[in-house]
């Protein structure tokens, strides 16, 4: 556990405490970043699970994670499931804000347990498709009074489109997300899968299919699903492409149509977003700043019960 010092956002000044499950490069850059969260969580399922040397000198970095948990990966390759979070930390470091930055399964096996002592920030929101997990999270959120903050990501433009399907307008959304396979990290059906040709539609379909099957590739799309509640996660098209030509680039499309205006002509919307990134990166270097910036959104938000973009 690493422990270090931040002074308070603007809405009431108090100083927060932020816990983050994974160091991926998202864990690492929000750890590092000034100013930094007053609490730092590692969590053993993470590869890149140590501190970096150049953390900060005002940090106080213990590591107290028993013995048994040391391990990176579980049988087959999946992430240990968080172990005995509440228990493991004293209550004066419980953080206020739990950040999860590592995988799905984080969220899918240990999201309702976390908010019955914090609020949570979910950066792979892909894990939201299981319906289950999403009542799991909505039935704790209101139970506990902390509410579940979701990183919008790569989605731009979410607070129009939630705007539009509030108003009843929204009529059909979908995201398109390309980048070189180098890029992607899939599993199932779709990572057996092979292109033909210099661009391959690996997926078109809705979201909620996509997930499960390139879950560190589709939060894009599950952030989208989440601003059109009225669409969702059934509704919301999904499209995953592989491209060779886009080595070092992510390109994200959200395609949006709603009514027609008194002439007969629809209304849509169509964005383009090209996010640089490193080859083989599965997170675009202008996500990372996008990220760092729900994290402060939401330390300066209340706690409300229910799911929340940001």
């Amino acid at each position: 556990m690493q422990t270090t010092e931040f002074k308070g956002m603007a809405l009431d000044r108090v100083p927060r405490k932020v816990g983050i499950v994974g160091y991926g490069r998202l864990g690492a850059v929000c750890s590092q970043a000034r100013p930094l969260p007053s609490l730092v969580l590692a969590h053993p399922n993470v590869k890149q699970d140590k501190p970096p040397s150049s953390f900060p000198s005002q940090a106080r970095v213990k590591h107290d994670r028993p013995p048994q948990t040391q391990g990176t990966l579980g049988a087959g390759g999946d992430p240990i499931p968080l172990q005995a979070f509440p228990a493991s930390v004293p209550s004066p470091r419980h953080p206020d804000v739990v950040v999860e930055v590592a995988h799905p399964k984080i969220i899918q096996e240990s999201g309702a347990e976390i908010l019955r002592y914090a609020n949570l920030l979910v950066g792979s929101p892909s894990a939201l498709a299981d319906q289950a997990t999403e009542r799991q999270l909505l039935e704790a959120s209101h139970r506990w009074g902390h509410a579940v903050f979701v990183a919008r990501g790569a989605l731009w433009g979410a607070e129009d489109i939630t705007r539009l399907d509030e108003a009843g307008g929204l009529q059909s959304l979908r995201v398109t997300m390309a980048t070189h396979p180098d890029g992607f990290r899939l599993e199932g059906p779709l990572a057996t899968m092979r292109s033909t040709g210099p661009r391959a539609v690996l997926y078109e379909g809705p979201v909620r299919g996509l997930c499960p099957h390139a879950p560190r590739n589709s939060n894009t799309m599950a952030a989208a699903a989440l601003a059109a509640p009225s669409l969702g996660f059934d509704r919301v098209i999904g499209v995953l492409v592989a491209d060779f030509s886009l080595k070092n680039v992510h390109v994200v499309d959200v395609e949006l149509s709603g009514p027609p205006g008194p002439t007969g002509r629809t209304f849509a919307v169509h964005t383009h977003r090209e996010n640089p990134a490193e080859p083989g990166a599965v997170t675009g270097s202008a996500t990372v700043t996008t990220f760092w910036r729900s994290l402060v959104g939401c330390c300066q938000l209340p706690s409300k019960p229910g799911i929340h973009l940001c």
